[in-house]
């Protein structure tokens, strides 16, 4: 199966680029392990397809695939929910930020 070896050429890069990026210090050790944790269990369920309908039928789903399916959109929404809660706040700061700016130089002109 060709899609097993780019999934698992894919994993390989992906972990290779989590790692550089700890080594730069843009990632805490926490992003680092949540991140090799996940590579890990996708390289695990491409290499052993069947360990997923296992988990899958134990959570009363019917195929692996579709549970995967399930977990992934629960998980993107919940990110999704995080990064515009993330940028309501960014934007809030900047926001004070700007008006603290304005109101300084309001007052050096004066």
């Amino acid at each position: 199966m060709i899609i097993k070896f780019f999934v698992i050429l894919f994993v390989l890069f992906a972990i290779s680029r989590v790692v550089v990026r700890y080594r730069k210090n843009e990632i805490s050790s926490r992003e680092l392990f949540v991140w090799s944790v996940f590579w890990v269990v996708v390289l695990s369920a491409t290499l052993w397809p069947k360990t997923t309908d296992i988990i899958a039928q134990a959570f009363g789903v019917g195929r692996g695939a579709d549970f995967l399916i399930f977990v992934s959109i629960i998980v993107l929404f919940f990110l999704i929910f995080k990064i515009i809660v993330k940028v309501e706040k960014i934007e809030r700061d900047i926001t004070k930020i700007v008006r603290k700016v304005a109101i300084e130089e309001k007052n050096k002109d004066t």
